[in-house]
């Protein structure tokens, strides 16, 4: 079956993580909502319709990742196909159409099965007619969930992180586990190879699984919770608390207290201070006893702040949504419902706003811009640190997100 995975025109609303990445691309559980498309969908040929901007970020890093063949921005042929949101997550097998047919939210696109030659990633994106002819289609009952905001992967990871581990697990021989460690619900834990647990360490997996993956390292004393994913060669500092439903991307340094929160790979939040129900981009660097709220005094609904506006999350928990790059000083406070943008420098005293858009430089002498010649000497040595070699494609996406950004922030 072919298969196209399209954006649509409300990627913003997953800012600051989607300035520089497609909103399929963003991780929930233990790995991103793509792979789960893939893994349920049952393709047999895939196309991707993405901001123009993004076409080469799909051409080189992630076509090159698939076994089936893959098009970007290419408009739909005369075969029939199956046109699913980006923002689509699949917690179970889909059952191919029979007939053309479409699912549909709020007056937006979930899924569609159409024959439409010529359809294209315009159409989508502009909500043509030809776009919106297939609202017109027969419609039939949702198999999967649509995302509205980085909130719902947030409170949806628990159960993302139940069924990665169901699926990704099943019938794989679990290694042998011994150790100075303590284990509850030994049957729900797995531990990679050459992975490395300390002593004094608590795996508690009595309302969740833990995964444990290849590498990893959890320092002495530490207690982790389930259900948890601790990404490839990722570090947990001893006497970390990592409480339920996180997710930690690969190679990253955690310590302190974590609850709830997604955090994709080579950020470090490897001291003291509490992390809660919050996403956090690549490459972000926490000083130490930066802290995110996650609960109002008020005990109300959080809203996000982006640019004017507010962004309820419906949610009495939720911490802060933080893009790639960003760098907080020593001892920063982070309100509920706090945007940091893409390549942020948060070096104020006092609380944080709860608002910075990308590229901005925040210290006790106020806000101004990030000068683009130390903000992209930040950004290169994080990569030097790690052995990683700066691009001509890393430059190209610094370069987009200065054009994108400021719009979508306004």
């Amino acid at each position: 079956m072919h298969v196209v995975i399209y954006e649509g025109r409300a990627w913003p609303t997953f800012a600051p993580l989607c300035l520089n990445r497609p909103v399929f691309m963003l991780s929930t559980g233990m790995a991103t909502l793509f792979d789960k498309q893939i893994r349920y969908l049952g393709a047999s040929r895939i196309t991707l319709w993405v901001r123009p901007e993004l076409v080469d970020f799909c051409r080189t890093r992630v076509i090159p990742q698939l076994k089936i063949p893959a098009q970007v921005n290419v408009p739909l042929d005369d075969q029939p196909a199956l046109l699913v949101s980006g923002r689509t997550l699949l917690f179970r097998p889909f059952k191919p159409p029979q007939i053309e047919c479409v699912s549909t939210e709020n007056d937006m696109i979930r899924i569609a099965y159409a024959k439409r030659p010529g359809l294209n990633h315009e159409d989508v994106m502009n909500r043509n007619d030809r776009w919106l002819e297939l609202m017109n289609l027969e419609q039939v009952e949702p198999e999967a969930r649509m995302a509205q905001s980085l909130s719902d992967l947030i409170s949806w990871n628990e159960e993302s992180l139940i069924e990665d581990s169901i699926h990704l697990l099943k019938g794989a021989v679990k290694p042998p586990i011994a150790g100075p460690f303590t284990m509850l619900e030994e049957e729900d834990i797995w531990i990679g190879t050459e992975a490395t647990i300390q002593p004094g360490v608590v795996l508690d997996a009595s309302r969740g699984p833990i995964v444990i993956a290849e590498g990893a390292r959890v320092g002495a004393n530490s207690v982790i919770e389930g259900p948890c994913y601790i990404g490839p060669h990722a570090q947990i500092r001893p006497l970390s608390y990592i409480k339920d439903s996180c997710s930690i991307g690969r190679l990253c340094k955690i310590g302190g207290e974590i609850a709830n929160s997604i955090i994709l790979g080579h950020s470090n939040k490897a001291h003291d201070g509490f992390l809660g129900h919050s996403y956090l981009g690549k490459w972000v660097n926490f000083g130490a006893g930066t802290i995110t709220a996650n609960l109002k005094s008020t005990y109300s609904p959080v809203s996000v702040a982006m640019g004017s506006r507010e962004l309820e999350t419906d949610r009495q928990f939720f911490g802060s949504v933080i893009g790639d790059h960003v760098k907080t000083a020593i001892n920063t406070r982070l309100m509920p419902g706090c945007y940091l943008g893409f390549c942020c420098a948060v070096t104020g005293s006092s609380i944080a706003p709860r608002f910075l858009p990308s590229f901005t430089f925040w210290s006790d002498k106020g806000t101004e811009p990030f000068d683009m010649n130390v903000a992209r000497r930040m950004m290169q040595s994080s990569y030097k640190r790690r052995d990683i070699h700066w691009t001509d494609a890393d430059e190209r996406m610094v370069a987009q997100v200065q054009k994108t950004a400021p719009e979508i922030e306004r």
